[in-house]
């Protein structure tokens, strides 16, 4: 008979070091986000009191990562550092050419450098910030083909980050000449951290197949996607985790990786794939921009810290904790009647910024207005995911974005249940002056992701 489970979430860790919080008033806050221009990345995070505008290598790397860095060997090339990290990631993913690079942005800069260009379009189930800005960067269209559901911030779907079948078939088949390569961001952070099925990523290769397209993956969450899988597809559930991942990279021709995400670095990423000829190219890229091809733009600790932490990544102790405290934050706040993005997904929930403040037009950006007032409240650094973020289209029109979120990215083993607790209780005091927020206009804003520098002021 097996044993009933308990109700409380422990972390499945000691903590070992620790870091100060600097404790703030309402007061200050006010002040510094003011001098900030609204926006929530240019705050000092001295100022932030629980961080969760990113799960982007915010993560507490663990004793194992820490002591892996006394190994790292800083040779210019050929660093035995780079043949560890190299096998750690063969391991999962079987990709004959493995090139480091400084974080997941830079592999995709140097992917798009060799296969975008003006009249290229480049399918994704969701494109991220980034990954659309590089495809925009070289002339070409970044078209997203997420499923109906995955739109649908209420639809309960299981695996709302799959790809749109019908319509990939038909956009290879009314432009295949245009085509590259057809990209899946496994998990579907723009959608909210929502997974893809095994099943679909099958029927997804299938299509490429077809149309004689290679598939790359935007794998980031890779392990969160794949416990996913385990959790709710059928035949999955009694897998081992690292088995499924092997399966989902067998489907694909190569990947961008942001390792500051599931690996648990805070820094580092790969760009893998099996084409020779493709591999050197972007190596010639990559010696360019970023380093000699054995490291990448990292030091040779960091690409032992990310070997480790590949191991780490896909313990199933660690996933079952991980998704069960991020579900724990979500249903909190759906039970104090703000409304989330459903089901919750595996590295933060996201509120449904537009829903929560009807009184604000998409233009005024109800996303920016929840964001800011979570921080004014309670120190809560978030990050919205919305009209702001997916900016202007090519032409310098703006439209609102298919749904305006915001993100409460929780870092890897880095708050406690009593850090959540308190973020719940903020929230709940944001919904209570929900109707009063006012909305926002940008004031000044560059010509890409400007999410990130641009300077906002709140409407009357």
């Amino acid at each position: 008979m097996s044993e009933p489970e308990f109700r409380t979430i422990i972390e499945p860790f000691r903590i070992h070091t620790v870091e100060p919080i600097r404790m703030t008033t309402a007061e200050e806050r006010r002040a510094h986000i003011a001098a900030a221009s609204y926006n929530l990345f240019q705050l000092h995070a001295d100022d932030v009191l629980i961080d969760l505008l990113t799960d982007s290598g915010t993560g507490a790397m663990s004793r194992d990562q820490w002591a892996a860095i006394q190994r790292g060997d800083e040779s210019y090339a050929g660093s035995p550092s780079y043949f560890t990290f190299r096998d750690a990631v063969r391991e999962l993913f079987d990709f004959e050419h493995v090139i480091p690079v400084h974080q997941g942005r830079a592999a995709e800069r140097i992917l798009m450098s060799v296969l975008g260009g003006p009249g290229k379009v480049v399918p994704n189930n969701t494109h991220f910030d980034t990954t659309r800005a590089n495809v925009e960067a070289t002339g070409a269209e970044a078209v997203d083909l997420v499923i109906a559901e995955g739109r649908d911030p209420a639809s309960l779907h299981p695996f709302k980050g799959n790809m749109d079948l019908a319509a990939l078939d038909a956009l290879l088949a009314a432009r295949g000449p245009d085509v590259p390569c057809v990209f899946v961001t496994i998990t579907n952070n723009s959608g909210g951290g929502q997974p893809v099925s095994l099943a679909n990523l099958r029927a997804v290769r299938e299509i490429c197949d077809k149309h004689g397209k290679p598939l790359f993956l935007d794998a980031c969450r890779f392990a969160e996607n794949a416990w996913f899988i385990r959790e709710r597809e059928a035949g999955q559930g009694e897998r081992d985790v690292a088995d499924i991942v092997r399966d989902i990279a067998a489907l694909a021709d190569g990947m961008t990786m942001s390792a500051k995400k599931d690996p648990m670095g805070n820094i580092g990423g790969w760009l893998a794939l099996d084409d020779p000829d493709l591999a050197q190219e972007c190596r010639n890229v990559l010696i360019l921009t970023e380093g000699f091809p054995t490291y990448g733009g990292l030091a040779g600790r960091d690409l032992e810290a990310l070997a480790q932490g590949l191991k780490e990544a896909v313990q199933h102790d660690y996933l079952r904790y991980r998704i069960t405290s991020t579900a724990y934050l979500g249903e909190a706040l759906q039970k104090a009647g703000i409304p989330v993005l459903n089901p919750i997904g595996g590295h933060a929930v996201y509120i449904d910024a537009r829903a929560l403040l009807p009184h604000v037009d998409p233009l005024h950006y109800p996303g920016q207005s929840v964001a800011v007032a979570l921080y004014e409240l309670g120190g809560v650094r978030t990050c919205e995911i919305g009209t702001v973020m997916f900016g202007r289209r090519p032409d310098g029109t703006e439209r609102p974005a298919a749904m305006d979120l915001v993100r409460l990215a929780v870092p890897r083993r880095t708050y406690t249940q009593s850090h959540i607790d308190y973020v719940i209780e903020v929230c709940e005091r944001l919904a209570e002056r929900a109707h009063r927020l006012p909305g926002y206009r940008i004031t000044a804003e560059p010509k890409a992701l400007r999410h990130f520098t641009a300077r906002f002021e709140p409407l009357a």
